[in-house]
């Protein structure tokens, strides 16, 4: 096992690359050495001197590892002064997160405008690549290619980066239109029965899947002649199980009503997404929700969420 510091500094540097918009290979031509190299010192399977990690720190333009300040620090804040200006800011994490669940929908290009670039977006896109979803950073690192592969490869999921994410469970509603048979990783340490799985289970039912729970993993399977004759009445008004209700409708060759759903802003991002993707959403910012689904969806779509500028 790597020791837990060079795991750590594998860690920094990751995300530091990540941050640039950088494989692991054009990290690695900066640095004159190896892909695998590379993938190694992420990984902490490297032993790394203090030279290398200031190579790595200036071809990232950032610092790795700082030493900090021994003695105390102090600051004063003089305030009474009026602030002016603007700001513009990414668009937000929760919806971000939908709209990469979202993509597993379509088995043509999608471009997301302007992509939160935090912690769980990072863990979703390890977890996309590691099933053969193909995604890079595009127009400086501020936009996100997606484009998936014509069959999934779940048996090769990074389980490490799908437990590190609550987000993960929305795969669920994307996957049951792909494949008959597969496993999914536990939901940011969640068990199968909490108040926070329970409900998706409830409502991904009335699609035909089935989900049995082991240690570690849920085991899905799709009953194809099963579909939803009624609508679905969520147990839980949370944003996420509308998500996951909305993903396996969009694909659904019918009409499906969802009731209870939430309104929130981040429910509304993925409704406008799926509506460039060819699926009508009745009801967008109430808590009924009416899905024309489409069986097959194969396009090219460019999506911009909607941000805030906030100006003062």
């Amino acid at each position: 096992m790597a020791d837990d510091y060079l795991v750590r500094i594998g860690k920094l540097i990751r995300d530091a690359r990540q941050h640039r918009g950088w494989t692991q290979s054009q990290l690695a031509d900066a640095l004159g050495t190896s892909q695998s190299a590379v993938n190694r010192i992420e990984r902490g399977n490297q032993n790394i001197s203090l030279e290398m990690i200031a190579r790595i720190g200036e071809a990232l333009d950032s610092e790795i590892v700082s030493l900090g300040y021994a003695g105390p620090m102090h600051l004063r804040v003089v305030g009474r002064r009026r602030l002016s200006g603007s700001i513009d800011v990414k668009t937000s994490k929760n919806a971000c997160v939908a709209l990469l669940c979202g993509s597993l929908l379509n088995k043509g290009r999608t471009v997301l405008r302007r992509v939160a670039r935090i912690e769980e977006v990072y863990r979703l896109l390890e977890v996309l690549h590691s099933i053969g979803v193909r995604t890079r950073w595009i127009n400086d690192g501020t936009d996100l290619e997606i484009v998936p592969p014509a069959r999934l490869g779940m048996d090769a999921i990074d389980a490490e980066a799908a437990r590190r994410t609550r987000s993960i469970i929305m795969f669920l509603g994307p996957l049951l239109h792909r494949m008959d048979q597969f496993r999914l990783p536990y939901a940011g340490g969640c068990d199968l029965g909490t108040r926070t799985i329970e409900p998706h289970m409830i409502a991904l039912r009335r699609f035909g899947l089935d989900i049995t729970a082991t240690e570690g993993l849920y085991h899905a399977a799709v009953e194809r002649s099963v579909a939803p004759d009624r609508p679905i009445v969520l147990t839980e008004r949370g944003d996420t199980v509308t998500e996951n209700a909305l993903l396996a409708a969009a694909r659904h060759d019918g009409v499906t009503v969802i009731r209870n759903a939430s309104s929130n802003y981040m429910v509304q991002d993925l409704c406008f997404f799926l509506e460039t993707l060819g699926v009508r959403v009745d009801g967008i910012g109430t808590t009924t929700l009416t899905v024309h689904g489409v069986p097959e969806i194969d396009v090219d779509v460019d999506y911009s969420p909607p941000r805030t500028r906030s100006r003062r």
